[in-house]
């Protein structure tokens, strides 16, 4: 069960200062936003575990089913020798396509890499462990800024689940994929989980549940922002909303102010006035067309070779290589 020693790109106090540098220019920028990244301490990764599992959330199982289906395919189809996850969280879709490669006899490393060093360090144990003779060699980093410094393998396959790429506005996905380019090789592929369009309903409800989990998730921020950066807030003062902006063809998440307040971000020594009304976005979560992503992999310099989809098209995993 051989670990290697982990990589860290992001030690808790780059991330520190990391998360201080984009909540002040979010909460000073118009709109007023949160990175989505800062959702996921402990509480709020067991909150989008519940998510996942809640009637009106269909994305988690759906790419699941997909990956069911053709996990096989993409092993066929890249002879990949080493997985490398961006934002892997928990690894658990993940265990289809380790499957898939060690059944077909071409696995030899996973690569986990996400920001935060516990979860990474459970899910590299876990899958050591469960795959005895694949080098697990995890990586502390974060996906939009330390794709370069990835350890070079031969045959890599870079995974990238879950439609987080829509969480990242266009121009944040063009500066991602540009890196997803950069650090491919002749013989790499990357396979891209995408949400696609569909009935404004359900992707409202999507993010609105009935049980009010999505609504807790959200909330959850502000008492990030209230530990980790000294935050007087209330957080019973903003409610949770989750908007369709067709224009964007996106869901955004945002958290309401219910009054007049002004919120004190402590460590940055910084005031923030909000009105009754106003909205601070906490996340974008664009929909996709096949176009769409194949328009913006070409852009990049990615050449669309497979595309899977579930019965129903509400979901799409795509394999690209380098052009």
């Amino acid at each position: 069960m051989p670990i290697r020693t982990t990589e860290v790109h992001l030690d808790p106090g780059a991330l520190a200062d990391q998360m201080a540098d984009d909540v002040r220019a979010g909460l000073t920028a118009t709109p007023r936003t949160i990175p989505p990244k800062y959702f996921y301490d402990a509480r709020g990764s067991l909150l989008f575990d519940e998510i996942t599992r809640l009637p009106e959330y269909y994305p988690t199982r759906t790419e699941r089913a997909i990956l069911e289906d053709h996990a096989k395919d993409v092993a066929l189809a890249t002879e990949a020798r080493s997985l490398v996850e961006l934002g892997s969280g928990t690894s658990e879709k993940t265990r289809l396509l380790l499957d898939a490669l060690r059944d077909a006899g071409t696995l030899e490393t996973f690569v986990p890499l996400d920001v935060d060093p516990a979860i990474l360090a459970d899910a590299a144990a876990a899958v050591a462990q469960e795959y005895p003779g694949v080098t697990v060699a995890p990586v502390v980093a974060d996906f939009e800024r330390h794709l370069t410094l990835l350890p070079r393998h031969p045959r890599r396959l870079l995974a990238f689940l879950g439609s987080t790429i829509g969480n990242l506005d266009p121009d944040q996905r063009a500066d991602f994929l540009a890196q997803v380019r950069a650090t491919l090789v002749e013989g790499d592929a990357f396979l891209l989980g995408t949400d696609l369009v569909k009935a404004e309903e359900r992707l409202v409800a999507a993010y609105d549940d009935a049980a009010g989990v999505t609504a807790q998730f959200d909330l959850n921020v502000l008492r990030v922002l209230q530990r980790e950066l000294g935050a007087e807030l209330d957080p019973d003062a903003f409610e949770h909303r989750a908007v369709w902006v067709a224009e964007h063809e996106r869901i955004e998440m945002r958290l309401e102010s219910v009054r007049d307040q002004t919120v004190r971000i402590g460590s940055l020594d910084l005031d923030v006035d909000l009105v009754a009304g106003e909205q601070v976005r906490t996340e974008i979560s664009t929909k996709f067309r096949r176009e769409g992503v194949e328009r913006e992999l070409a852009a990049a310099g990615l050449r669309l070779t497979h595309w899977w989809t579930d019965a129903a098209g509400d979901f799409a995993l795509s394999l690209s290589v380098p052009a």
